[in-house]
């Protein structure tokens, strides 16, 4: 069998181009707002990570100018060696401070962040222990350790939990790992029973907040916060690609655990840092999430308005907590229509399809930034409502 076998058999792509479905890779023609240009078409943007509307932010676009023009526009090596500036010893300063931490790691992506972190914390006599809806970059950063064991329990059981940790000998290392948003569902940990029961079984925690800084938390400081469990959890994950409007990450734990992870994680080591201008973006919105809470007031406000007007609409939508509302829509195809036409009618939204869902429970995933207006909402939960009632996807 030839290896590039697979490529040519892989012809779903092909299928849908030709049934005009295909839903993914429209080009923006604009910055990423409140209402975007996509192929010539003005779209409300419900498809967006961009929670507090930052990425527009005139005091964000400055800094990252000012940067350029100062730095240059990358640092053309690792932070292990020449690419560390001191923006990014500022920006990990001001992260762990915010955070409560000791120390801050910073990563080149978020995605990067989970690969760097859990590769290099657990070993080979070492177990993870992960809630089966954790993002994809998690299970990709346990496949690169050397973990004796990945255990997964059903999503946020915790009796499952605890069978999995039973199942664990009481002296061997243990990380669960968990979102603190889920980023599909839109619903929030039970952290404080994953922490009692870490407490019992001897076992350490990190929570992912790439979907809860900026949006959950006292000043949006994240799940543990939200918690009253900064203390508890020990490494918080992040990204700098949704609520701080740039691109990269940060893990903020110990300064021992810091320190080990800054000596020993390849992802790290061995990848050129953030550029300048990225940093210095991520610390302006890090400054304006500090100084203007209302809003992250106001994105629950507008995440709540969506979820009522969805409701009042017969829409079918999945119990969520956070500026993230799943509509189902069960069927793969159904979905790509549904997105086609939504997109048509100048509604921005994600599809979310098996094999990344279980087979018949696919759904639209729709986000929501702090920016839009109500009017935009009513416009767009409308234009969702006469789409999904095309398709017979409506509540009865």
């Amino acid at each position: 069998m030839d290896l590039f076998d697979k490529c040519r058999d892989f012809t779903i792509v092909d299928q849908l181009i030709k049934e005009g479905i295909y839903p993914y890779f429209h080009a923006l023609e604009t910055k990423q707002d409140t209402e975007v240009v996509m192929e010539g078409i003005n779209e409300i943007m419900l498809g967006s990570n961009n929670y507090l509307g930052l990425t527009c932010h005139p005091d964000i676009i400055k800094a990252g100018v000012e940067a350029l023009k100062t730095y240059g526009s990358g640092c053309s090596g690792s932070r292990f060696l020449n690419g560390t500036t001191l923006l990014h010893l500022q920006l990990e300063k001001e992260l762990a401070e915010f955070l409560n931490k000791e120390d801050c790691v910073t990563f080149s992506t978020g995605f990067q962040t989970n690969l760097g972190i859990i590769s290099t914390i657990v070993g080979r006599n070492d177990y993870i222990i992960g809630d089966k809806e954790n993002h994809a970059s998690i299970y990709d950063g346990c496949k690169l350790s050397y973990t004796k064991k990945l255990l997964r329990y059903n999503h946020s059981d915790m009796a499952d939990l605890e069978r999995q940790l039973q199942s664990i000998p009481l002296d061997a290392g243990k990380l669960i790992v968990t979102d603190g948003i889920f980023s599909m569902g839109g619903d929030i940990c039970k952290l404080p029973d994953i922490v009692k029961l870490a407490r019992k079984y001897n076992a350490r925690v990190m929570v992912d907040d790439a979907h809860a800084l900026g949006v959950i938390g006292k000043n949006g400081r994240g799940t543990a916060s939200y918690f009253g469990l900064e203390d508890e959890v020990d490494i918080i994950m992040g990204t700098f690609s949704k609520s701080l409007a740039s691109i990269g990450g940060y893990m903020v734990s110990t300064k021992s655990v810091c320190n080990y992870v800054k000596h020993n994680s390849r992802p790290y080591v061995f990848c050129a840092s953030i550029t300048p201008a990225s940093v210095e973006c991520a610390r302006a919105a890090l400054k304006i999430i500090k100084t203007q809470p209302e809003r992250i007031e106001r994105l629950k406000e507008i995440a709540d308005y969506a979820r009522k007007l969805l409701k009042e609409k017969g829409v079918d939508i999945r119990d969520s907590e956070a500026p993230i509302i799943p509509i189902n829509t069960y069927t793969n195809e159904l979905t790509f229509i549904a997105c086609k036409k939504l997109f048509e009618k100048g509604v921005y939204v994600n599809p979310v399809v098996s094999p990344a869902v279980p087979v018949g429970q696919s759904i639209i995933r729709t986000s929501y930034m702090a920016t839009l207006t109500n009017e935009q909402i009513e416009r767009a939960t409308t234009i969702i409502a006469e789409v999904m009632g095309e398709l017979g996807l409506l509540k009865k």
